[in-house]
């Protein structure tokens, strides 16, 4: 793919990108550039790849006419069921991709680093499937909240170590990722879960991710007779889902991109993770980007009450994008994720994870024209935040009450 939003030959998205990494892991980060573009192109990898996809993934995921909740906003809404992969999220189309990288380039031990656990997951998962040993590293304050996955990952034979410096939330799992790799550089291979980190990182994963949009082409012909829609519409934390969703369509001016990043308690309020609002230019995890930081560079703690958005970063291609005015990224507050999971239940019987509500949450701030095609990306399913749920509905019963 050539086009002015793709990732340029030394890294960069516009001014954003790069890699910025220890010199112990320089070797590491210049092999995997240099190699993963040959070795995805192969037709032995492609072949492989697509037949996990197809047999063991389940893909193609349906394209899904949402009626109910179409009706309710007036315009045509289409959910891209990720939440029907194995495992319940989009998170495994990258990571079958890179195990099967990491052992094409030798390398015997995965590291993830993990927020919601859906990343964990699905990495403790290829791992089992491909015999490799496999650390998920995980903050403590998500270990709590997001118990389940934890255990899934136990029984995948993955070994979770909880992070308790910072905030224990994602932005320490990685930093903790980070540091095993430096120690284990040789065997190791850095399964990264988002398009963040250093180049070619973010590149790396939306490929892997772009069988979304890919998807999203064939599947908008059968139903709509064209093969685009008018709005994409994802939520963003670091950014796989939204980049995957996006891909294809980088460059298709007809095609209008609404991204929804966590607003926490409030954009203003001290407690948030809305990165392109609250962001100013700096490095993180390897890359040159859009992050939440203090006067004296000094980057703030996120807070949202999803774990997977819960990052003070984001990819360099979205802070690229938005840069450039291609993506209007909205911010959606805690309550209103909430009340758009508990909408999409009501409406559709479908349960959301709470990254994916928050995309859902972006109609009571925009309006559509009747006419208006959207594919909204349903990233995943919402079994690992049933507690948060339930204790949602039982605040608003004895609100009521």
């Amino acid at each position: 793919m050539d086009n002015k939003f793709d990732v340029n030959e030394e890294g960069y998205y516009g001014e954003f990108g790069g890699a910025y990494v220890p010199e112990i892991l320089y070797a590491n980060v210049e092999t995997l550039r240099k190699t993963y573009k040959t070795i995805l192109q192969a037709p032995a990898f492609q072949k492989e790849y697509n037949e996990l996809l197809s047999d063991y993934v389940g893909r193609p995921t349906p394209l899904y006419f949402a009626r109910r909740l179409s009706e309710k906003y007036d315009c045509k809404i289409y959910l891209k069921r990720e939440d029907l992969n194995h495992t319940g999220a989009h998170k495994i189309n990258n990571t079958i991709g890179q195990i099967l990288l990491a052992r094409r380039m030798g390398k015997t031990r995965i590291i993830a680093e993990t927020g919601a656990g859906q990343h964990g997951v699905a990495t403790a998962t290829v791992c089992a499937l491909m015999n490799m040993e496999c650390v998920v590293y995980m903050g403590k304050t998500d270990v709590e909240r997001q118990h389940l996955n934890v255990q899934k990952m136990e029984m995948l034979g993955a070994k979770v170590v909880p992070v308790t410096s910072g905030n224990q939330t994602l932005k320490d799992a990685t930093n903790e990722a980070i540091r095993d790799w430096c120690c284990h550089p040789a065997n190791t291979h850095y399964i990264i879960g988002s398009t963040v980190g250093p180049h070619p990182y973010p590149d790396l994963v939306a490929r892997l991710q772009s069988v979304i949009s890919k998807e999203i082409k064939k599947q908008i012909i059968e139903k709509e007779g064209r093969d685009y829609p008018d709005y994409l519409v994802a939520c963003v934390g670091g950014g796989s889902n939204a980049g995957g969703t996006i891909y294809e369509y980088l460059d298709d001016p007809r095609v209008k991109i609404v991204l929804a990043e966590a607003a926490g308690k409030g954009v203003d309020s001290g407690e948030s993770a809305a990165t392109i609002q609250l962001g100013r230019t700096g490095i993180i995890h390897g890359a040159k980007t859009l992050l939440m930081q203090d006067a004296d560079g000094q980057i703030q703690e996120p807070y949202s009450i999803s774990a997977g958005l819960d990052y003070p970063g984001i990819g360099p291609m979205h802070a690229n994008m938005v840069r450039q005015g291609r993506s209007e990224v909205l911010a959606i507050d805690d309550n209103e994720a909430l009340a758009a999971a508990m909408e999409l239940t009501r409406l559709e019987g479908i349960i959301p994870a709470l990254e994916s509500a928050h995309a859902l949450g972006i109609f009571g701030k925009k309006k559509f024209k009747k006419e208006d095609i959207i594919v909204l990306c349903l990233s995943g399913r919402g079994d690992k935040d049933m507690e948060t749920y339930i204790n949602y509905e039982l605040q608003i019963t004895n609100y009521n009450l």
